[in-house]
């Protein structure tokens, strides 16, 4: 299900918050959804149990998944509330990376394709 890098200097656990939301944006996960056990997906991918659990604690304080006690983390119906320094960061990388392209040759045109490509991809997006 989920791939790591374990030579990457990004923390595992970030690694995984970044996978799961992924697949939670994406629709491959679906509203109350449940994710995989704690313990299945430590075993699974073969990492301490804490450091999916941390990973778990940080996408439900990001409000992507939600936890019923006794029963497990689910996914999060509800649209997550956006985090603003997340959002300022991605927007800085996304300049960097669109003013790149362009600096490489890359026309605005193809750019915006490419923007209406993964927004159709996601459902028609926002």
């Amino acid at each position: 299900m989920l791939e790591l890098d374990l030579r990457s200097r990004k923390p595992i656990y970030e690694q995984l918050v970044d996978k799961i939301k992924e697949l939670i944006i994406i629709e491959v996960m679906k509203p109350d959804e449940q994710l995989p056990s704690v313990r299945s997906m430590a075993q699974e991918l073969a990492i301490n149990p804490n450091t999916i659990q941390k990973a778990y604690r940080e996408l439900e304080n990001q409000g992507y998944i939600y936890s019923v006690k006794g029963k497990g983390s689910f996914v999060s119906p509800a649209t997550p509330q956006p985090d603003l320094e997340k959002l300022i960061q991605v927007k800085k990388e996304l300049a960097k990376y669109l003013s790149e392209a362009m600096f490489l040759g890359m026309p605005s045109e193809e750019i915006i394709n490419l923007i209406k490509e993964i927004e159709d991809s996601m459902g028609g997006g926002s």
